[in-house]
């Protein structure tokens, strides 16, 4: 897989974040998210650090995506999920994809292909953008370091629209629940 994934980079940087993008959403948390996770990582020893920051990114789009949904379609959750979405949206700052998890296993049909398409949309865009990262973890909270990522500007528009995508997907294609 990570042969496959390295020369998959090297042709086309939109296809390697759009994939990295679903793999961190797939099973948030579990083996393909840490193999796409695992891959990106290595690749900071050998100075290429665009596909941590597009895995990054994915990662912290599912919850913040779901956090961002239990505010703008409130009707959509239960009133404990909506209390869910605001730990989900600190866990999403966090770079803890795993939150999202109780929202998946309430309603996987819904909630999966929605954050699998707002990651997507992160991975692939903060990798075309040209964001690159040189922290393997952190969350929104490497922003802070100085240096640690370049192209901050698309770097964020990338976690932003994946928030934005998943939370519009999950809007719509959830049921109401009051």
């Amino acid at each position: 897989l990570t042969a496959w994934l390295t020369n998959l980079g090297t042709g086309n940087a939109l296809l390697l974040g759009l994939l990295l993008g679903v793999m961190m959403a797939f099973d948030m948390g579990g083996p393909v998210n840490k193999a796409a996770y695992t891959f990106a990582v290595g690749l900071l020893s050998s100075g290429i650090y665009a596909p941590i920051a597009a895995v990054m990114a994915a990662g912290m789009t599912p919850t913040l995506g779901i956090w961002l949904a239990t505010v703008l379609a409130p009707k959509k959750f239960t009133p404990e999920e909506r209390e869910g979405g605001k730990a989900a949206g600190v866990l999403g700052m966090s770079f803890i994809t795993e939150g999202a998890i109780p929202f998946a296993a309430a309603d996987p049909l819904r909630v999966i292909p929605s954050i699998m398409a707002g990651s997507a949309v992160a991975g692939a865009l903060s990798m075309v953008l040209g964001a690159t990262l040189k922290a393997p973890h952190g969350g929104v909270f490497v922003l802070l370091i100085p240096n640690a990522v370049e192209n901050l500007a698309m770097y964020v528009v990338a976690i932003l629209a994946g928030t934005v995508v998943t939370a519009a997907l999950l809007s719509v294609v959830k049921k109401n629940k009051e």
